[in-house]
């Protein structure tokens, strides 16, 4: 058995995700880009390289490893290039997105040599975290204003559009799609391709794929657009659990355990927007508090029912646990890094990556 903590990611599970992307893209005409700042575990790249066209990025470390390790079409973007960056994104980038007309035009000589595109922000989102709202007031995230773009179409050829966030409900997808078109008309109509970015939830279970191909071949061809979705989430979704142990048990009112592994430390988004993991199946007659190994008082995984008492030992998955995990990991508290495990589609478990006390050690000065 493979030492806790560790993420292990699931390649048949993952195959579901990539068989309903492939359909989407046959039905669609859409292209499918993997958005690295949800997931970039480079090991199953190969895997998922032959159902998506390539990748998406948020910086230059992201548009590097897209353009090394995926390969095909890589898209650039930022909220902010800077001056000692952008040369090395462009010579890794077959399209930057800007998410400025400022920024496009500071660095118009620099990208001249590629495909150019600004980001667009339509004040309306399925956000309902404020944090993660790209619509929310004051937003910095793309351009609002038509008459402010107008004037800057000849320098580039597309647009990026990401205002879902996790939204798994089609008739919102297509009505916000619909006030898109109606704000931003005059601009796609002189566009080559449109991105409408992530958060679209099309890998769930119940998601009416068909209808959502059907209306991005609308929008494609009302506006004779290349559209590019970019999943993160949708990728991923159910593929990768958290394996972790049981290192002590107590009773304070409510029975505790204490796993070797936090949510602070490793999957950040419980933390962040203050969620419960998943355990499966979640039944029996034993409730406990699965609790972190960190200091923080709140490391709390969550509190579940399991068929039988836990002790000290026992092993726990934590589910769904790839996206925003691996790459928001971080050495709070120094907590053992979680190792990285691919079960094969022969149903064998490799270790594709552990951590040490150097790795630890190099990421301080």
């Amino acid at each position: 058995m493979i030492q806790t903590p560790y993420y292990l990611i699931d390649k048949s599970k993952l195959l579901q995700n990539m068989e309903k992307i492939a359909k989407l893209r046959e039905l669609s005409g859409a292209k499918a880009l993997l958005a690295l700042k949800c997931f970039a575990t480079w090991s199953v790249f190969d895997f998922m390289r032959d159902y998506m066209d390539g990748t998406t990025s948020s910086s230059l470390n992201e548009v590097r490893l897209g353009h090394e390790r995926f390969g095909k079409e890589t898209h650039a973007y930022s909220v902010a290039y800077a001056d000692y960056e952008i040369d090395e994104v462009v010579s890794h980038a077959d399209k930057i997105i800007f998410n400025t007309v400022g920024q496009l035009q500071r660095f118009e000589k620099q990208s001249s040599g590629i495909i150019r595109g600004l980001r667009l922000n339509p004040g309306v989102s399925s956000s309902t975290f404020d944090l993660a709202d790209p619509a929310r007031p004051f937003s910095r995230l793309g351009e609002w204003n038509v008459k402010e773009v107008e004037p800057v179409m000849d320098l580039i050829s597309g647009f990026m559009i990401h205002n879902n966030c996790e939204n798994g409900n089609f008739d919102l997808f297509d009505k916000m799609l619909g006030q898109i078109e109606g704000k931003f008309a005059p601009l796609l109509k002189k566009a080559e391709w449109v991105s409408l970015g992530g958060g679209i939830h099309f890998t769930g279970p119940d998601y009416p794929l068909e209808q959502f191909a059907e209306r991005l071949k609308r929008f494609s061809g009302e506006f004779g657009v290349q559209v590019y979705l970019e999943p993160g989430e949708a990728s991923i979704t159910k593929s990768t659990t958290l394996e972790v142990t049981v290192l002590d048990k107590l009773y304070n009112g409510k029975n505790l355990v204490v796993v070797d592994s936090s949510i602070e430390a490793h999957m950040l988004d419980l933390l962040i927007y203050r969620e419960n993991a998943k355990v499966s199946p979640n039944q029996g007659p034993h409730r406990y508090m699965v609790c972190g190994k960190s200091c923080l008082a709140g490391d709390i995984f969550g509190e579940f029912d399991f068929p039988n008492e836990l002790n000290i030992g026992d092993r726990i998955s934590i589910q769904d646990a790839a996206g925003y995990t691996m790459v928001k990991k971080n050495w709070f508290n120094g907590v053992k890094m979680p190792a990285i495990a691919i079960r094969e589609l022969d149903g064998s478990l490799r270790t594709v990556r552990e951590f040490s006390y150097t790795d630890y050690e190099q990421s301080l000065s």
